[in-house]
C-alpha cells in the first residue's frame, strides 16, 4: 500500500543510542542485504513520460512514493488491483483482461551501480500499450517481485492516452529505487487499467518478455560507491538509443553529487 506520508522516529536519549549502536553493529553489518530485516517503508522517486519514447520529449509528472515494506514471502499472488494508488479497480475480476487492450511492447533499461556491484538502483521502463479503439485513456501499475516472491506495486501512473495501435504513444517510466529493496534478482510486471471503469486490461511480465525477469537491483542505500568508480548498464532487451546513454550517463553523475548534498532527479 502507498503511504504519503513518512514514518516518525520516536526520540532517544545519548545513552540509549549508544547502547543500540554497540550492541547491534555486528547484527547491522550482517543482515543488511538480509530481506527478513527488512522493516522500513519503501522509498522511491519517479519520472513519467508520456510522449517521445527515451526521447523524454514530455515529462508528464515526478512522484516521490512510499509504500509498505516489500513482501517477500510466500506465493507470487497476481494482483488485480492498483492497490497502492487512488485509482483503484473496481472491475478486479476480469483476471484475463481484454481483447480490445494489449502491451505490444516492453523493454527495461537499468542504471546507476555506484559500487560496480552488478546491481542497480535505477530502473528505466518503456512499454507501448495499444487498443482496438481510436483512442482510450489508460493508467498503468508496475510491480517488482523479490526472488520469485509476491508482487509489489513500486509505480503507478496518472491517466495517459493511447491511440489504436500506433508506436507515437510509448509511455517511459524511470525510477531510483532509494531504500527498502534489498539486493538481488527482481521480476517486473506491467498492468494497464482502463480509466472509464477501471477495469484490468492487459499485463505483461516475464511470462510474456524475458526481459522483465531477473533483474539486479538494489535500493540506492546498498549501493557503495566505495567498492567502486565505474559504471555499466544492464539491459532487458533492446539497443540504448543516444539521447538516452546521455540521460542516463548524467542521471548517474548526479547521483554521485547528491551522496554529497544532492539529487538525481
Amino acid at each position: 500500500m502507498c503511504m504519503k506520508t513518512r514514518i516518525g522516529r520516536s526520540a532517544a536519549t545519548s545513552a540509549g543510542i549508544a547502547i543500540l549502536l554497540l550492541g547491534n553493529a555486528s547484527f547491522a553489518a550482517a543482515d543488511i542485504d538480509d530481506p527478513s530485516a527488512e522493516t522500513a517503508v519503501r522509498e522511491s522517486t519517479t519520472l513519467y513520460y508520456d510522449k517521445g519514447g527515451r526521447a523524454r520529449t514530455s515529462l508528464k509528472t515526478r512522484t516521490d512514493d512510499h509504500y509498505d515494506p516489500l513482501a517477500t514471502d510466500g506465493p507470487r499472488t497476481k494482483p488485480r488491483e492498483a492497490i497502492g494508488s487512488a485509482k483503484t479497480s473496481t472491475s478486479s475480476a476480469q483476471a484475463k483482461g481484454s481483447d480490445d487492450f494489449w502491451i505490444f511492447y516492453a523493454d527495461v533499461q537499468l542504471f546507476a551501480d555506484d559500487d560496480n556491484d552488478g546491481y542497480f538502483y535505477g530502473i528505466d521502463v518503456l512499454f507501448d500499450a495499444d487498443t482496438i479503439y481510436e483512442v482510450a485513456d489508460v493508467y498503468a501499475v508496475l510491480y517488482l517481485s523479490y526472488e520469485g516472491g509476491p508482487w509489489n506495486e513500486y509505480a503507478a501512473t496518472e491517466t495517459f492516452s493511447i491511440h489504436g495501435a500506433t508506436s507515437d504513444d510509448e509511455f517511459v517510466v524511470v525510477t531510483e529505487l532509494r531504500s527498502g529493496y534489498p539486493t538481488g534478482s527482481y521480476d517486473l510486471l506491467i498492468e494497464i487499467y482502463d480509466t472509464f471503469d477501471g477495469a484490468f486490461v492487459a499485463e505483461m511480465g516475464p511470462e510474456h518478455n524475458s526481459g522483465l525477469g531477473f533483474l539486479p537491483l538494489e535500493d540506492f542505500n546498498r549501493d557503495d560507491p566505495r567498492r567502486g568508480d565505474d559504471h555499466h548498464h544492464h539491459h532487458g532487451g533492446g539497443p540504448v538509443d543516444w539521447p538516452s546513454a546521455v540521460l542516463l550517463g548524467l542521471i548517474a553523475a548526479a547521483s554521485r553529487l547528491r551522496r554529497r548534498g544532492g539529487r538525481s532527479f
